[in-house]
C-alpha cells in the first residue's frame, strides 16, 4: 500500500504540483473519491476548487468494467476496445448512457445547485482523481475540459496503472502521479483506508475549500499583497493566436516558436478536428521539444464553423482546404518569427490530401510532408506525382482500409518517400504508446528535412529533380 488514506495521498500529490502555484490554477476534482485528494492539492496551491462531474458507463453484465463515460455538459467517451471486447451493441450502450446521464444530472444539482461551472478559458486546469485504472473516466474528463479552451490541462492522481500512462500523456499537457505500478489490479489496493466518499462529505469538503480560499484572499488584500499574474511563457515559447486573412474573413491559428527553432510545422488536420484538440497539441508539443515551431490551424473561419450545412460541405472539399493550407504556408513565409524557417506540413484524414495538394502547388515553399491516419489518395494521382517534398505516410496496421489506400497513394508519389506502418494501431492511434510512435516518426522526418534557412530551401527545391523513394 502506498497511502494511508486520500488525505495523505493528496498531500503527496500536492508536493509534485507546487510549481503551478503561481499560475493560480483551477483544480477540478472527479467525484466522489477525487474530492478529498483535490482538496489537499487546492489548499497547498491556494487554488480554486470545483468539481467536474463524470459518470462511468459500465458493461451490461460487468458494471465495474468501464466501456465509456459521460461528462456534465454532454460529452460522451467510448472505449472502442472495451466496447468490442464486451460485445455491447449500440442500443445497449445508449440505454446505459441515458441511465448514467440521469444520475449525473442528479449529482450536478446536488453538488453545484445554481452555481455556474467555473471559468476555464485561458487558465491552467488541474484535473484530480484518487486513482486511475483504465483511464476511461479520466479521458472523458480531460477531453471535456479541452473543449473549454484552457491554457493547459494537467491530469494528477496519486496512483495510475503503468500501462495507462502512455494513453493519458497523449491527451494532456502534463500527467502527474506519485505511483505507477506495473501490477495495478484496483485503485483501492493502494490505500490502507479506502471507504466510499459520501455525498455529505463531498459537500462539506467543497464548502470548506471555498471558505479557506476566501479567507486567504481577504488576508492577502489586507496585507496589501501585489496581484500576481500567471507567469509568462519562457522567451520564444509563447503561444500566440494569429489571424490569417482568407478573403474578407480570417482563419485562426496558434503559433508557438521555441528558442533557436530549426523549422516550422503547419498542422493541416482532418474533418472535425481543431487547433485545441488534445491529440494535436500533444504531437505539437513533442515536435517543439525537438526544436520545431508549430502552427495549429483551424481550416474553417469561425463563421463557417457555425453554419452546419456550410461546415459539413467545406470539411471535405479538398481544393478549398488546400487553398487554406497554402495561404497559411505563405503566412509562415512572411511572418517575422518564421520567415527564415523551412516549412513542413503535417496532415491527417482529408487534411493530408489538402497538405499534399498545397505542397504540389508550392514546391519551393514546402520542405517536407507527414500524413498520419491520412487520406493522401484523395489528392489524386496527378497531384501526387507532382509533389516534390519528401513525404512520410504513417498508418496503423489495424486501420486496414486506410492502409490499403495509403499503399496505393505511396506508389504514385515520385518524391523521396516512406510508408511507416505502426503495429497494433487503429485509425486514431488510441492504443497505448501508438501516438508516441507517430510523434517520434514525425519529429525524425521533419528534423531531417527542416534544418536549413528558408531562402536556401527555395533555391534547392526549384533546382532539384524529384527523388524516387
Amino acid at each position: 500500500m502506498a497511502f494511508h488514506d486520500r488525505k495523505e495521498a493528496g498531500q503527496q500529490l500536492a508536493s509534485l504540483l507546487l510549481r503551478y502555484q503561481s499560475e493560480r490554477p483551477l483544480v477540478l476534482a472527479l467525484p466522489r473519491g477525487g474530492v478529498p485528494v483535490a482538496c489537499e492539492v487546492a489548499q497547498a496551491l491556494g487554488a480554486q476548487l470545483d468539481m467536474l462531474i463524470v459518470r462511468k458507463i459500465g458493461a451490461p453484465q460487468l458494471p465495474e468494467y468501464a466501456i465509456g463515460a459521460i461528462v456534465e455538459g454532454g460529452t460522451v467517451h467510448v472505449d472502442p476496445g472495451a466496447f468490442a471486447e464486451t460485445g455491447t451493441d449500440e442500443e445497449e450502450f445508449a440505454f446505459l448512457a441515458e441511465k448514467e446521464a440521469t444520475e449525473l444530472a442528479r449529482r450536478v444539482r446536488l453538488y453545484r445547485g445554481d452555481r455556474p461551472f467555473p471559468a476555464v478559458r485561458g487558465r491552467t486546469v488541474i484535473v484530480v482523481d484518487d486513482g486511475i485504472a483504465t483511464g476511461c473516466t479520466a479521458l472523458a474528463a480531460v477531453r471535456a475540459v479541452h473543449e473549454l479552451r484552457p491554457r493547459r490541462v494537467v491530469l494528477a492522481t496519486p496512483v495510475v496503472a503503468a500501462q495507462t500512462v502512455p494513453v493519458l500523456r497523449g491527451e494532456v499537457d502534463e500527467l502527474v502521479y506519485v505511483e505507477a505500478p506495473e501490477t495495478f489490479v484496483a485503485v483501492g489496493l493502494w490505500y490502507e483506508r479506502f471507504e466510499q466518499t459520501t455525498d455529505g462529505e463531498v459537500l462539506w469538503l467543497l464548502n470548506r475549500a471555498h471558505c479557506l480560499l476566501a479567507e486567504s484572499e481577504v488576508a492577502s488584500r489586507e496585507r496589501g499583497d501585489p496581484v500576481v499574474d500567471p507567469p509568462a511563457d519562457p522567451p520564444g515559447e509563447m503561444e500566440r493566436e494569429v489571424e490569417i486573412a482568407v478573403g474578407e474573413r480570417s482563419i485562426l491559428a496558434n503559433l508557438t516558436v521555441p528558442p533557436d527553432a530549426r523549422g516550422v510545422v503547419l498542422f493541416a488536420r482532418g474533418s472535425g478536428s481543431s487547433r485545441f484538440s488534445p491529440r494535436n497539441r500533444y504531437v505539437a508539443r513533442r515536435l517543439r521539444e525537438e526544436g520545431l515551431a508549430t502552427l495549429l490551424l483551424d481550416l474553417l473561419t469561425p463563421e463557417e464553423e457555425m453554419e452546419d450545412e456550410v461546415s459539413s460541405r467545406l470539411r471535405f472539399d479538398i481544393g478549398f482546404l488546400a487553398a487554406r493550407v497554402a495561404r497559411a504556408t505563405r503566412f509562415l513565409l512572411e511572418d517575422e518569427l518564421t520567415r527564415k524557417l523551412r516549412v513542413g506540413l503535417l496532415g491527417s484524414s482529408v487534411g493530408a490530401a489538402a497538405a499534399l495538394v498545397a505542397a504540389a502547388e508550392l514546391p519551393g515553399a514546402v520542405a517536407a510532408v507527414v500524413s498520419h491516419s491520412g487520406r493522401p489518395d484523395l489528392a489524386g494521382s496527378s497531384i501526387l506525382s507532382r509533389v516534390c517534398a519528401p513525404t512520410l505516410l504513417v498508418v496503423g496496421r489495424r486501420d486496414t482500409v486506410v492502409l490499403d489506400l495509403n499503399r496505393a497513394a505511396f506508389e504514385q508519389l515520385l518524391a523521396e518517400k516512406q510508408l511507416a506502418v505502426v503495429p497494433g494501431a487503429t485509425h486514431l492511434f488510441e492504443e497505448p504508446g501508438t501516438l508516441d510512435v507517430v510523434a517520434r516518426l514525425a519529429a525524425d522526418w521533419f528534423g531531417r528535412f527542416l534544418g536549413q534557412p528558408q531562402d536556401v530551401v527555395r533555391a534547392e527545391t526549384m533546382s532539384l529533380d524529384p527523388v524516387r523513394g
